[in-house]
């Protein structure tokens, strides 16, 4: 399996029926390292298909230590992608952890070798509905199976296995990052040392797939989305995936976040225009995430990993207790929470808090006082980085790093 960087042009490129237009997705040329898995090696998902052959596209930081021991893996959550700290091919904006994750910093690459991988089923280089059939020679489109955050787990596993990790000494991640981490360490607890979940929650509330739910309507009912076929039509559904990447964005949000930096002010002037216009300041930084958002990000791999967080609920996996799925864990745990965070509130880290507690883990628990809301965890947060770095570097004594 090569994991050098392909950047040759792929002969099964899909025939358009149309003038193409701008693939967001890289999943023809992506550009970072690639692992990929040949029809030997398949993915086994819970909806029960066998997919083969599919890669994995990812990114690494640091230098991992002659045992292997220093492993760090990030989960990035549902838009989020490998470039956690580097250059984004596509935006060119720096990576999306560079607060948290470099030299230095929390998670110090002078210290940790740190992977992130692209999940399956998104759109950065890694196998998902715009990625190639085998089968047909055309884009998956709605083809492509649907995948759990397990999936997602199992796969990562299977990256590790390759680049020789057998365990990790931290996996940490936020919202569907943090889903991921919680996976990890229900399903693999021999290979993880320590685990931060941050902003999340065992289960996905009903409030959620229901905002979730909005979004992937508003994709599905623009008329360029095609029945998902979108690619081979040389067509995009920017409109509907711009409205739903605007009502997701606001539950990233909390009031005083957006009174404190947007509040009624009107965009360019002191006074309404008496037209359907952006008027307000918010409106138009709404439109601006919408717009932006679209660029980098394929439709129907939205609607993939919505719906692999809905799914999530790793109390019904263990027999409806939470509990049960860290029993004989010897993995540490630190919980973070934010006080404005009302996607993820702090009650959904508390059960799971509770449930570590039961299952006789080590844990600690910190709910910091922001007022930023969801995304807090990948901003400038003073609080958050003291709780990292105390809990990553007691681990790291621990573990004799």
């Amino acid at each position: 399996m090569d994991t050098r960087l392909d950047t040759a042009p792929r002969p099964d490129a899909p025939e358009r029926n149309a003038a193409p237009v701008a693939e967001p997705s890289q999943s023809l040329d992506p550009k970072s390292p690639v692992a990929r898995f040949g029809p030997d090696r398949p993915l086994l998902t819970d909806a029960g298909v066998r997919l083969a052959p599919f890669q994995i596209a990812y990114q690494t930081a640091g230098t991992l230590n002659a045992d292997r021991s220093n492993a760090v893996l990030i989960c990035h959550a549902l838009t989020g992608d490998q470039h956690f700290a580097h250059t984004h091919p596509l935006t060119g904006k720096p990576g999306w952890w560079e607060t948290l994750v470099g030299p230095g910093k929390p998670v110090d690459t002078d210290r940790y070798f740190v992977i992130c991988s692209n999940v399956i089923g998104s759109c950065m280089g890694t196998t998902g509905p715009a990625s190639i059939d085998p089968a047909t020679g055309r884009p998956y489109g709605l083809d492509f199976p649907l995948m759990t955050i397990r999936d997602m787990v199992r796969a990562q596993a299977m990256l590790l296995d390759h680049l020789g990790i057998d365990s990790l000494f931290l996996c940490i991640g936020g919202s569907m990052g943090g889903m991921q981490v919680l996976q990890w360490a229900a399903l693999y607890p021999e290979r993880v040392f320590a685990a931060m979940p941050i902003a999340t929650g065992a289960r996905h509330s009903a409030q959620n797939i229901a905002f979730h739910e909005v979004g992937r309507q508003a994709i599905m009912a623009d008329p360029a989305w095609a029945d998902g076929r979108y690619l081979e039509e040389g067509t995009r559904p920017a409109k509907g995936l711009g409205v739903a990447r605007m009502g997701a964005h606001i539950t990233y949000l909390s009031e005083p976040a957006l009174h404190r930096k947007f509040g009624r002010r009107f965009q360019g002037g002191s006074a309404p225009t008496f037209s359907f216009n952006a008027d307000f300041q918010i409106e138009s930084y709404l439109r601006h995430q919408g717009l932006s958002f679209v660029e980098r990000f394929d439709a129907n791999a939205y609607l993939y990993l919505t719906r692999a967080m809905d799914y999530f609920d790793l109390a019904a996996d263990h027999g409806g207790v939470l509990a049960n799925a860290f029993r004989g864990t010897t993995t540490r745990f630190c919980v973070i929470s934010f006080t404005s965070d009302w996607l993820f509130p702090t009650a959904d880290s508390r059960v799971i808090v509770h449930a570590l507690n039961a299952a006789a883990a080590p844990v600690a628990f910190v709910e910091v006082e922001t007022d930023k809301g969801h995304d807090a965890f990948l901003l400038d947060e003073p609080a958050m980085f003291a709780a990292a770095r105390g809990f990553i570097d007691a681990a790291a004594r621990a573990r004799g790093l």
